[in-house]
């Protein structure tokens, strides 16, 4: 319950906050908000595809390991 009145209670200020000037209350924070998150985007963009990467190889290596204990399981079969 404490969790869902925070969440109200933080969408409710950054509403507030971004509100254009020509509401006539509000921070007027709306450009900077959007300059923030052009800054933001190519450093989020790049921490995405170093993250992606490590998944990748690691997703690599487990088919590796899997690819070589399905051999060994095979190979002890037939023996």
């Amino acid at each position: 319950m404490v969790a869902i009145i925070l969440g109200i209670l933080f969408i409710a200020f950054t509403v507030f906050s971004v509100l254009p000037a020509s509401a006539g209350f509000g921070l007027h924070w709306g450009a900077d908000v959007i300059n923030f998150l052009k800054g933001c985007a190519p450093v989020l963009a790049a921490f995405i595809g170093i993250v992606a990467i490590l998944i990748g190889a690691a997703d690599i290596k487990d088919k590796n390991e899997a690819k070589k204990e399905e051999q060994e399981a095979s190979k002890n079969q037939e023996k």
